[in-house]
């Protein structure tokens, strides 16, 4: 494969640049990964709520479980394929529809971490309920939060917060999908300058046909680029033009929200609605994708223990063979990785909220790392439960037929997983390979210098003596991630946006190195807790330490994968078949 790239790839390219990195670099503790660093200060010690917001994150948690057990069936709204009004109106007085926004705007005010808590509740009883709050208080309302003006929080975040209005973040189109930059609405300035005209489509947005008020992106012209740079505005159904073209689709899950299908045409949009600056949507886009993901994360953690709760209610009172299937290997092996997984899926989901809440200045890439992880673990978790279960299973007076149709969407939503993999690795490689280009000029002059490119392994800090293994074994994979980042970017250069089974390993490995950071954190905190009882602590240890055993054993095959593989293979069957002439 060439190493040169396309005139449309450097276009691409330096789209990219300027829309994730122009302006001042963050670091973060992702990003120095790469580096073969271990940044302490922003992993450890692992985060704890202050006890104030923990008193009422805890009040909160009660009174949403509560209310889910009492007033959300998830099998009925899976059959009417609709989300009572009744559901939404509680949910919103009981405050979680704004629990992040502020206390001037009428919300709760209320932290990341406790409205990922309160996301977990709700992942696990309702996965429609789950991607409906999600939607519309994560990527919806909170884009008018963080980018809208005093004059439209005070008109459109009121109603917002309780339900009695929707919103919605319309940005798939037909041709715009992951490929978020490829959006073709247009909006032409009017004459007079005092509005826009937009033309357009946009498919599969959650609550887009029932919605209140919309964030809408669409191409704006723009001198210095030919095809217009993406606005977000602020839409509303009433405005002339718009058009529902399809209110529910029908699919495969979370049947209970309402994905619609809406067109523009002609439609006036006064230019007070611009959402954030003219031209800066894709940015307001990334932004609010950042909270939607944490979500995803925690409501993927609600559903994986709500299979692990009831994996081991089955294991316990089945009996085959003269044995509870809790006997048999196998089904115990099921579990454990279950309940070791989902410990990393709700580490990494408390972790990352604590990042937003710290208001770190970049965290795109945990944020990534976090809902490939816990959507493709989920994916795996409710299949092992079903499996288990059985016969009895597979039919549909038991949730998990319905669970599994719900969790496939978690790995196509806010970003395809296969795209997000490459995005981490794009990301994390492109502010390695800029060090390594400095690093090798400054060799030329100065030979000893070429020292910093060669592998690195970190000092872990070991609060306790159980983890010292542990602590090692995290500090050697770091480094030799780090350098076979270092081998990828010297054997393909530039060539490596085109290397995407490099790019998928790489940043599964650094997804898994991530997560086991979060693990180790959070038991090194445990370990040296002595308010928690020993045989909770044993339990917890276990788990934990088990997910790092089968974390550093999946990266071990993914980094012998680096070096002996049969992509060329794969490649060459894919194209025979992508050629064939199938007969209909």
């Amino acid at each position: 494969m060439s190493t040169t790239l396309t005139e449309l790839e450097k276009k691409q390219m330096a789209q990219a640049e300027e829309l994730l990195f122009s302006g001042e670099q963050k670091e973060g503790f992702c990003k120095d990964l790469y580096f073969g660093r271990f940044r302490e200060a922003s992993i450890m010690p692992y985060p704890e709520l202050p006890e104030s917001a923990q008193a009422l994150g805890d009040e909160m948690v009660s009174k949403v479980r509560e209310f889910c057990d009492k007033h959300i069936d998830a099998a009925e709204i899976d059959r009417e394929e609709l989300i009572p009004d009744s559901v939404v109106h509680g949910l919103g007085d009981l405050g979680v529809l704004g629990m992040t926004i502020g206390t001037e705007y009428g919300g709760a005010g209320m932290s990341q971490q406790n409205y990922c808590r309160v996301m977990e509740v709700i992942g696990g009883h309702c996965g429609s309920t789950c991607v409906f709050v999600n939607a519309h208080h994560s990527i919806g309302i909170r884009a008018l939060e963080l980018f809208g003006t005093d004059e439209q929080k005070d008109k459109w975040m009121a109603p917002l917060m309780t339900g009695r209005q929707l919103g919605a973040f319309a940005l798939t189109e037909p041709q715009a999908g992951s490929d978020a930059a490829n959006v073709r609405t247009r909006a032409e300035p009017t004459e007079d300058g005092q509005g826009y005209i937009l033309n357009g489509e946009k498919r599969w947005i959650t609550n887009g046909g029932i919605a209140d008020c919309l964030t809408v992106m669409a191409r704006t012209p723009d001198p210095a680029e030919p095809d217009g740079r993406i606005t977000a505005f602020l839409v509303t159904p009433d405005m002339d033009g718009f058009e529902v073209l399809e209110e529910r689709m029908e699919k495969v899950g979370i049947r209970g929200t309402a994905t619609g299908r809406m067109k523009f045409t002609d439609m006036y949009v006064p230019s007070e609605n611009i959402l954030g600056p003219v031209g800066k949507g894709l940015r307001v886009a990334l932004t609010v994708l950042d909270f939607g993901r944490t979500a995803f994360g925690a409501g993927c953690t609600g559903a994986a223990r709500f299979c692990l709760q009831k994996m081991v209610e089955r294991a316990n009172e089945r009996i085959q063979f003269g044995k509870t299937l809790g006997e048999f290997e196998l089904v115990q092996q099921k579990i454990a990785e279950a309940a070791a997984d989902t410990y990393a899926m709700e580490s990494a989901t408390w972790h990352t909220a604590a990042l937003i809440d710290s208001g770190a200045d970049d965290y795109m890439i945990e944020t990534a790392m976090l809902k490939v992880f816990a959507s493709d673990q989920l994916w795996r978790i409710v299949n092992d439960c079903l499996q288990i279960w059985g016969g009895k299973g597979f039919f549909t007076d038991e949730p998990f037929e319905r669970m599994m149709r719900d969790a496939r969407l978690n790995q196509i939503g806010e970003g395809a997983n296969d795209v997000l993999r490459c995005f981490v690795a794009a990301v994390g490689l492109r502010h390695l390979g800029k060090d390594m280009e400095s690093i090798q000029r400054e060799a030329l002059k100065k030979p000893w210098q070429a020292g910093k490119l060669l592998p690195k392994f970190p000092r872990i800090p070991v609060r306790h003596d159980h983890l010292k293994y542990y602590s090692r074994q995290l500090s050697r994979q770091i480094g030799q991630f780090s350098w076979a980042c270092q081998v990828a970017l010297f054997k393909h250069r530039e060539g490596i946006l085109n290397r995407q089974f490099v790019q998928a390993r790489l940043g599964d490995i650094a997804t898994e190195l991530f997560m086991s950071s979060c693990v180790y954190s959070r038991l090194s905190s445990l370990m040296v807790n002595g308010t928690i009882e020993e045989p909770v602590k044993l339990k917890e240890y276990r788990t934990g330490t088990l997910y790092l055993r089968l974390a550093r054993r999946r990266n071990r095959i993914r980094f012998d994968e680096l070096k002996g593989n049969f992509d060329e293979e794969v490649v060459a069957v894919a194209k025979d078949w992508l050629n064939h002439d199938f007969e209909v």
